[in-house]
């Protein structure tokens, strides 16, 4: 899983088959402190997440299908799986 914060709506007049109900949104990976890592991508909405929301990303094709229910013949990278409402870590 990867931990992120939604930048950003993708808005598309036309979308392949399978995607038409679909809401994608842009994704900044983060670290725990929030700090950005990586570079941005796109996601399957999957947990009615918006802008400014600190999300956990399932990138791993089968699992996201599952997720946001389409058959195995729909090409899906990474779904919205949660909203991270806290992150506490443990100095030990």
């Amino acid at each position: 899983m990867i931990l992120a914060k939604v930048i950003g709506n993708v808005v598309s007049t036309v979308k392949e088959k399978g995607y038409e109900s679909k809401k994608i949104l842009i994704v900044q990976p983060v670290d725990y402190n929030g700090k950005n890592n990586g570079k941005s991508f796109l996601a399957i909405d999957a947990v009615q997440a918006g802008v400014g929301d600190t999300v956990l990303i399932l990138e791993e094709g089968g699992s996201a299908r599952d997720i946001i229910n389409e058959p195995e013949s729909m090409t899906v990278k990474c779904v919205i799986a949660g909203i991270v409402d806290e992150i506490s870590v443990s100095n030990k």
